[in-house]
């Protein structure tokens, strides 16, 4: 049986989003952060921390030229490679990655999937999640404990009189989750190589499906009943996804020097 504590290790770094809720005029993944694009910042994190034999980078489909003109400076032998994703869901341009990294490794029992977007992560946190693999975790995520008082609601019900009449939008109140067992969840997530593969193998007939998708790989490992292990995360980790997180992040980067 193939040994994830020795096996070789791959990432999918997912590059494919288009930036619309960040405002960015093209590929959100080309957006810079302090002189450096958040696709070659998340690359070198992945490089950095000396742990993976591969990386793949999924792209939008009309950018697999550009995306790996980008990346050109970084890694020798065929260290990274680019392809296309897509359009359909993040699960679905995985799965593309993850075929696309297994064909370049064959040998990998150990895969991480990334998100271009939390380009600050630090190498020590995607070394943490390929240790936890290797000691013997089929499925691994980062995770930070949960600040903000969080609330489930339920907007099916009609909304009271008074506030229809005011044209206020509201939402109901259902529960309130004990903080204390929720994390929030960061990448990279890590696997072994035959957890990850069944999952997106049973996961197959919702991938064409934004609605339906898998938001995060965990969660088709968790519908096939795997156990998912959280370990600490960063926060430096931090997903840009609005002009907010763009400014956080750019101030962050100043903290670092811009590497050649």
């Amino acid at each position: 049986m193939p040994d994830a504590s020795t096996g070789s290790a791959v990432a999918v770094l997912t590059a494919a989003g288009s930036g619309t809720r960040l405002g960015a005029r093209g590929p959100k993944a080309l957006v810079e952060v302090g002189g450096e694009s958040l696709l070659h910042r998340a690359a070198r994190g992945l490089l950095e921390s000396e742990s993976l034999d591969h990386i793949t980078i999924t792209a939008p489909d009309t950018q697999v030229e550009r995306f790996t003109a980008e990346v050109a400076d970084m890694g020798g032998d065929g260290q990274i490679t680019v392809v296309a994703g897509s359009p359909a869901s993040r699960q679905a341009s995985v799965a593309l990655g993850l075929a696309a990294a297994l064909a370049a490794r064959p040998g990998a029992e150990v895969v991480l999937v990334h998100d271009a977007a939390r380009a600050l992560t630090p190498p020590e946190l995607i070394r943490r999640v390929v240790a936890a693999v290797r000691a013997g975790h089929d499925a691994v995520v980062p995770g930070l404990p949960v600040v903000d008082t969080v609330k489930e609601i339920d907007g099916a019900g009609p909304e009271p009189a008074g506030e229809q009449v005011r044209g206020i939008e509201v939402d109901y109140v259902v529960g309130t989750p004990d903080r204390a067992r929720l994390r929030a969840i960061q990448t990279p997530q890590g696997f072994t190589r035959s957890t990850l593969e069944a999952a997106h193998r049973l996961g197959a007939d919702v991938a064409g499906d934004e609605a339906r998708a898998a938001r995060d790989d965990a969660s088709l490992v968790e519908a096939m009943g795997k156990r998912v292990i959280v370990v600490a995360g960063d926060p430096l980790a931090l997903k840009v996804t609005t002009p907010l997180d763009l400014a956080l992040a750019r101030i962050l980067a100043r903290r670092e020097p811009v590497q050649p």
